[in-house]
């Protein structure tokens, strides 16, 4: 088959990758996307599941602060060249003890870049019941982005600027020969003077000289259906992120959501942000035990009496976790700068999806990037 010439190929068009396009395209680049399954958006990978919350006040790393405020100029940018919105304002409840780490790093963020932070109590939420002791902030400016319709936009974008997005090929292979770089799929062949590699899930596969391991592991997000729905909808109830003293991670949710502005399961969503079992990306296992449901549930009642237990929908997803959960971003090392990777999001990437698109674009064609990602590279695994 004829090797197809592009200036730069995207492995993996979903939550990365179609921003990648996007940004590249934009900048007048021959750019092809490749995707291994026949839709975008898809529910295989990361991306699916209505909402992502969108936060500055950063407990994971302070290093992330200022690409948040680079994203959130980006979603403004998006929203504004398509006339289409994806982030709703809700604010976002953090409550947990104290001095717990969460809490310790989230105060820690907005003192160090001027994030607006409020302590309130629980009369603020009557629908909500903190455990005693624990404190209460509201990020004001935090609230939801919507992943599909993210993914469907950037795409959609890509393509008016001349991006080819091809879906249904698997890549079966990629190397470097002559100063170029050669992809095969289960459909064709094509050549780019470089490679972008953000294939999710699947990175490790795709990515076969990297050598930091990449745990894949599925995910369990529950909807219930309150008994009084209203008390929940986004202009009365915020996101919401708990911390507590007896379980790793921390648990979050979103308000009621319903209606064409946010297609998808209708309830209360509900989740624990820790990776869970480990698993094979073709092979996850998509049925939800009895076990796993009660968990999530007694949980959730514990902090919202009044959300009931009716279940309204079950779903999973997958996190792909580096050992520090923290992202990478850089040039693969071996290739001159001609290959450059995102991946291990680690559950917390989507946010950054619309400046992450903008970083690979500057770091595959300019060699260099000015946003601040040194802390994501590869020599801190040295």
């Amino acid at each position: 088959m004829p090797y197809n010439e592009y200036d730069v190929i995207v492995i993996g068009a979903g939550s990365m990758g179609s921003s990648a396009c996007f940004h590249l395209a934009a900048q007048g680049y021959r750019v092809l996307g490749l995707e291994q399954f026949e839709q975008l958006p898809h529910d295989k990978g990361s991306h699916a599941g209505q909402s992502r919350i969108i936060r500055k006040a950063y407990f994971e790393h302070p290093g992330y602060v200022p690409l948040l405020e680079r994203a959130y100029h980006n979603w403004g940018q998006l929203e504004k060249r398509t006339g289409e919105q994806v982030y709703y304002k809700t604010g976002l409840l953090y409550c947990g003890p104290q001095q717990h780490e969460v809490m310790q790093g989230i105060k820690t963020a907005a003192e160090k870049f001027n994030i607006v932070l409020k302590n309130i109590n629980a009369s603020s939420f009557p629908a909500f019941t903190p455990q005693p002791g624990h404190e209460m902030l509201l990020e004001p400016d935090a609230g939801i982005l919507l992943p599909e319709k993210s993914v469907t936009l950037f795409i959609r974008e890509a393509v008016k600027k001349g991006a080819e997005v091809k879906t249904g090929e698997k890549v079966t292979g990629w190397k470097k020969e002559n100063g170029l770089i050669r992809v095969c799929t289960s459909k064709g062949n094509y050549t780019a003077k470089k490679l972008v590699i953000t294939a999710g899930a699947w990175a490790a596969e795709v990515i076969r000289a990297l050598q930091i391991p990449l745990n894949v592991t599925r995910q369990v997000i529950v909807w219930v259906m309150p008994d009084k729905p209203s008390d929940f909808l986004p202009e009365n109830f915020p996101c919401w992120l708990f911390a507590g003293e007896h379980i790793k991670g921390v648990w979050y949710g979103f308000p009621y959501l319903t209606g064409e502005k946010f297609p998808g399961p209708t309830g209360l969503k509900f989740a624990l942000h820790c990776p869970a079992d480990e698993t094979n990306p073709d092979q996850v296992n998509r049925e939800v035990t009895d076990k796993e449901l009660k968990t999530i549930i007694d949980e959730a009642i514990k902090y919202f009496p009044a959300a009931g237990s009716k279940v309204a929908a079950v779903k999973t997803c997958l996190y792909t976790n580096t050992p520090d959960e923290n992202f990478i971003i850089d040039h693969l090392p071996g290739y001159d700068g001609g290959v450059t990777i995102a991946c291990g999001f680690s559950g917390h990437g989507f946010k950054f999806v619309s400046v992450v698109g903008e970083i690979l674009a500057d770091l595959s064609m300019k060699g260099k990037t000015e946003l601040p990602v040194g802390f994501l590279g590869l020599k801190r695994f040295q």
